[in-house]
């Protein structure tokens, strides 16, 4: 059987993994509470007919589509893609991306030892690429191993790791990757040392680089990945596909990496 390795986080209330105004929030009901509504949909029904005054549990969650770990459509950069591969059209939403894309062969570039806010250029990724020993296949899914997986659960888990520029996503695009993902809040470096840098240098064309390297070419990334600690730097498979919610930016995903077991 193969052996599977959860990478999402959890949906929960009270770790903060998105900044306070998108968090999301989860109201629990238990099994009582419940009844009232089962005897409303069961006419003739009463509290005392349930087992031990007992219906079901549920929730009701309020997010966005973007909260939890989730897969960005290339809509979500900008409303067109692929300005460099024979002309713009209009970005694919969560529901219209191919699902062939999101189960693949994995490979994990490990850039933890970048500090937060740095942004990884295209001699990174070549450089670890190279380290690892593996050479990009046409659809290879890349996850990036920051510095932010291990924040996540404390306060500045949003300000942590590296990001991806526009040119280090290029080179991957470049060689048919068309799925990508990061354990950090963005698959760019956080606002925060991006808004200095802004203000720094006066260069508006830093502002969300990494996503904007999809109206050349289009792709999509899983963003707030978890324990991409524990992949090698390649040999596993990627399964994340989006939940069906048509025409929107993005998808909530249960992301593993599946190693398929050898016969010693």
């Amino acid at each position: 059987m193969p052996r599977f390795v959860d990478l999402s986080i959890y949906l929960e209330n009270d770790v903060l993994s998105d900044p306070p105004p998108l968090a999301p929030k989860i109201t629990y009901q238990k099994h009582a509470d419940t009844v009232a509504e089962f005897v409303q949909m069961l006419p003739g029904t009463t509290a005392a007919d349930f087992p031990d005054g007992e219906a079901a549990a549920a929730e009701w969650v309020t997010l966005t589509t973007h909260n939890g770990t989730h897969l960005d459509a290339p809509y979500h950069f900008h409303s067109t893609q692929d300005a460099k591969l024979g002309g713009s059209r209009p970005s694919i939403t969560i529901d219209q991306v191919p699902l062939d894309w999101c189960f693949r062969p994995g490979v994990k570039l490990d850039f933890r030892h970048f500090p937060d806010g740095y942004v990884a250029t295209a001699a990174d990724v070549e450089a670890e690429l190279q380290r690892i020993g593996h050479t990009l296949q046409p659809f290879d899914i890349v996850v990036v191993n920051t510095r932010a997986g291990s924040r996540y659960g404390f306060g500045d888990y949003v300000s942590a790791g590296c990001g991806m520029g526009y040119e280090a996503t290029m080179y991957l695009l470049e060689r048919g990757v068309r799925l990508t993902g990061t354990d950090a809040w963005s698959w760019d470096a956080p606002f925060s040392y991006t808004a200095k840098k802004i203000a720094e240098t006066g260069d508006k064309s830093l502002i969300w680089e990494g996503h904007k390297a999809g109206r050349d070419i289009g792709y999509c990334h899983l963003e707030k990945l978890h324990n991409l600690e524990s992949l090698p730097g390649d040999g596993f498979t990627i399964c994340c596909f989006p939940h069906k919610i048509r025409g929107a930016s993005a998808g909530w995903t249960r992301a593993v990496a599946i190693f398929e077991e050898t016969k010693a």
